[in-house]
């Protein structure tokens, strides 16, 4: 008898995660577990814009379920390949989306309960800005917008930290907020980029370091890369670094020319340029189909918006996210740049 039971619990078990793994409803540490299994992470916050900003799960995007378009969006960014994890304040907008979700032909997990529930539940929540692109393979790259110069950009189970600084506008505790690096490249030396702390607080054994070489003199550490050089990652990632530097006569101390660096990150055929501190050099004609830009928009001691309107034009990104911008007016930038899409961050 007590054989019997064993086998049927087992196969109960085996069941809940069978169906934990396709269409379900699921609570707080189900829901957890279940994005812990997953080899490519997807969550839809369906909430509205200003809920998500007070506040969501980690690596969760924005879709407002009751915004116009909600399922072309979703189709528009998410293939059908993984299941879809999905979540609104309570449980009942999510519980609608997920059913015309799984009319789509998408397997999907909704958070019962909603974020509601998840905070009782004491799980993580942050107030980061999540933008998902597709890779070739259908596959998703999570682009996290931290703060100022500092963004994470994950793909599968590569996490990778560009600029990490504890303290700059708002804290961020490295430590708590994000799991360790597979890889941190830094720009260049100046204190908005380059924190020792934040670095140590991401690294690990197993994590690489990528520098100019003024950061190495600094904190002593990392792998120095120089413009022109190019260094792979696990999952055929490869990053390229190009210059960043100052034009402007008067303005050629803030950033030499050859000190620090930009990045080309080619991940499965998305490639994301992150500029560092630069004004519109000739060397950007040389970059090539890039899907998505991170430039800096804070004269004196990057790019004006003229020029980084200029920049944009000369990339042609699909994607332009003016960045690192501090108190500049980035208002004008959308409306000379038809044809690209412009996202604005906090």
């Amino acid at each position: 008898m007590k054989q019997i039971i064993a086998t049927v619990m087992a196969f109960s078990f085996l069941g809940f995660l069978s169906c934990a793994g396709k269409n379900a409803d699921l609570d707080p540490a189900s829901f957890s577990e279940s994005i812990e299994r997953s080899s490519d992470i997807r969550i839809i916050d369906v909430r509205t814009a200003q809920e998500y900003e007070e506040g969501h799960l980690v690596c969760a995007v924005n879709i407002d379920w009751q915004s116009d378009g909600f399922l072309d969006k979703v189709l528009g960014t998410f293939d059908k390949k993984e299941p879809l994890h999905v979540y609104c304040r309570s449980g009942r907008r999510s519980a609608e989306a997920a059913d015309a979700l799984r009319k789509e032909g998408y397997e999907v997990i909704n958070l019962d309960g909603g974020y509601t529930a998840w905070i009782e539940a004491g799980k993580p929540v942050t107030l980061y800005q999540v933008m998902t692109f597709g890779a070739d393979d259908g596959s998703q790259i999570n682009i996290t917008f931290i703060k100022h110069a500092s963004l994470c950009i994950r793909h599968k189970g590569i996490s990778i930290h560009v600029d990490p600084v504890t303290e700059h506008g708002k804290h961020t505790d490295y430590a708590t907020e994000f799991p360790k690096a597979d890889a941190v490249f830094v720009t260049h030396e100046h204190g908005d980029h380059m924190d020792n702390s934040a670095i140590t607080a991401l690294t690990d054994k197993n994590t690489v370091i990528y520098v100019n070489g003024k950061v190495h003199d600094a904190i002593g550490k990392g792998t120095v890369i120089t413009n022109g050089q190019s260094v792979n990652l696990p999952d055929g990632i490869r990053v390229d670094a190009v210059p960043a530097y100052n034009t402007t006569p008067g303005r050629e101390n803030f950033h030499p020319k050859g000190n620090g660096n930009g990045y080309v990150f080619s991940i499965n055929g998305l490639r994301v340029y992150v500029a560092g501190d630069t004004e519109d050099v000739p060397e950007m004609a040389d970059l090539k189909d890039i899907d998505v830009a991170f430039l800096p928009v804070n004269q004196p001691y990057t790019m004006t918006v003229d020029q980084c309107v200029k920049a944009a034009k000369v990339i042609k990104p699909k994607v332009l996210i003016p960045y690192h911008y501090s108190q500049t007016d980035l208002s004008p930038i959308p409306g000379q740049l038809i044809g690209i899409d412009v996202r604005m961050v906090k």
